[in-house]
């Protein structure tokens, strides 16, 4: 049966009752000390911390649907503080002790957004858990073995530990896995109720937030729009995936699918035959990854990339995605869940992350122009963006503080290729993962190297 709800943004407003009311968008032209363009987590969080830092400046978001309409309002509920970029790539342009300290400030973010989220009243589902991510084949368990291994060794050794099979059907009843590793100091949240309480957080700080409003382009000192134009000394680009759709930036950042389900809400024998009592974030080592969570009220939600890229950077309509996405992560959930075959699929949608060529994030601020900028999360967003937002507004102070000499700050990497190139690239790699998954899943297969060539191909 097809889902109860298609798109809609996503999920998380439906469990809010529904798409908030937009603020009213620019009222004409006018002048601020600050203008950050998007009202995702990224820009509220930098406009949070330079109100924290100066309480008189003039600051204001300009956001062309509403606050947590991208991916801050749809994505998979990981607060994790992870790691998850090459750190051999930002060593080209920095010491090891440096990425280290970047391990330690990504890791530090899990503790800083509960803390401001408690400090404002802020209600997102929040429950500090683990992260459990799983393998069912061998191929998968070499690949979490050497996935452990290297993030102790860049400073995470005491964050993970790898279990086995009976300590992970003790958390989790997942047909045959082998193994697993878990992430300790993490938490479950429910993202759209997180970006709605930033947005409330920062106007009652004095932050201007107009919605509706389209920026049209960007130049030194003036932000233009379809309601007006904007004059501020610092102007930051907080747009992650939504990125290509302004002008001049079409290449810098591909927008990539991501896709969730969620199941109604499963009774109570149902959460005795599976357990997941801890309420784990829950993912697998398969080449084409999945991201699940339990959510407040007992639905399970599934997430993967379906299909990964719409040609010339698109992107979706409100959430809604294709049915070939939604029948992949139907498999996906009864794969790891067989108990859920019986339950309906209540809800599907979908939305657009960033990624840069090197598939590492960026976060940076041109003195000379005033243009800052942060995103290429690559996924992992919630945690990532509080770092990015504080270092956005330690770079807009000029306070030159220990975040601001992390080694992805004012990193540049080149920009994607034209299309069709792009499209190939990403199509082409997503169907290496594929056919290496189902190698893999062979009884007595290794690890494929279609997905190692999947990787060359996009250089991630």
């Amino acid at each position: 049966m097809p889902p109860t709800q298609l798109g809609d943004v996503s999920f998380w407003y439906a469990d809010m009752g529904g798409l908030p009311a937009r603020r009213p968008p620019l009222q004409g032209d006018r002048t601020a000390d600050v203008c950050i363009i998007g009202a995702g987590y990224t820009g509220l969080w930098a406009a949070w911390y330079l109100k924290e830092a100066r309480p008189d400046l003039n600051i204001l978001i300009v956001e062309k649907e509403f606050a947590g309409f991208g991916a801050s309002g749809r994505n998979g509920g990981w607060l994790t503080g992870g790691f998850a970029w090459s750190h051999e790539k930002y060593l080209r342009t920095a010491d090891p002790e440096a990425v280290r300290r970047m391990v330690r400030a990504m890791s530090g973010t899990v503790d800083e957004v509960i803390r401001i989220a408690e400090a404002e009243g802020i209600d997102a589902d929040i429950r500090r858990t683990d992260e459990l991510t799983i393998a069912t084949n061998a191929a998968q368990l070499a690949r979490l073995t050497a996935e452990a291994e290297h993030r102790r060794d860049w400073g995470e050794d005491d964050r993970i530990r790898q279990v086995n099979a009976e300590e992970v059907r003790a958390r989790v009843a997942i047909p045959g896995v082998l193994g697993g590793m878990v992430l300790s100091n993490v938490a479950r949240i429910q993202p759209a109720k997180l970006a709605r309480g930033l947005a409330a957080a920062v106007e009652a700080r004095g932050v201007a937030l107009v919605e509706g409003t389209a920026v049209t382009s960007i130049a030194p000192g003036i932000v233009t729009t379809d309601y007006g134009t904007v004059r501020a000394r610092i102007i930051l680009r907080c747009t992650e995936g939504f990125t290509a759709t302004l002008p001049g930036h079409e290449r810098d950042w591909l927008p990539l699918n991501s896709a969730q389900i969620v199941t109604e809400p499963l009774p109570p024998e149902i959460w005795e035959e599976i357990g997941w009592s801890n309420h784990e974030i829950l993912g697998d080592f398969a080449n084409a990854y999945c991201y699940c969570q339990r959510t407040r009220e007992g639905r399970i939600a599934v997430g993967g990339r379906g299909v990964p890229y719409r040609f010339g950077s698109r992107l979706d309509h409100r959430g809604a995605p294709d049915p070939e996405t939604i029948r992949r992560l139907a498999g996906i959930l009864h794969r790891h869940f067989p108990a859920t075959r019986a339950f309906r699929i209540d809800h599907a949608w979908c939305g657009v992350l960033g990624v840069p060529r090197d598939w590492c994030a960026t976060v940076g601020l041109d003195p000379a122009t005033g243009l800052g900028w942060a995103g290429g999360y690559v996924g992992v967003g919630i945690s990532t963006a509080n770092l990015a937002g504080r270092t956005l507004a330690a770079l807009a102070l000029g306070t030159g503080d220990e975040l601001t000499g992390l080694p992805w700050v004012n990193r540049r990497v080149r920009r994607w290729e034209r299309e069709p190139l792009r499209w190939l690239g990403v199509t082409g790699m997503y169907a290496l993962y594929a056919l290496a998954d189902r190698h893999e899943a062979r009884p007595g297969s290794g690890a494929s190297g279609w997905a190692a060539l999947g990787n060359w191909l996009t250089g991630r």
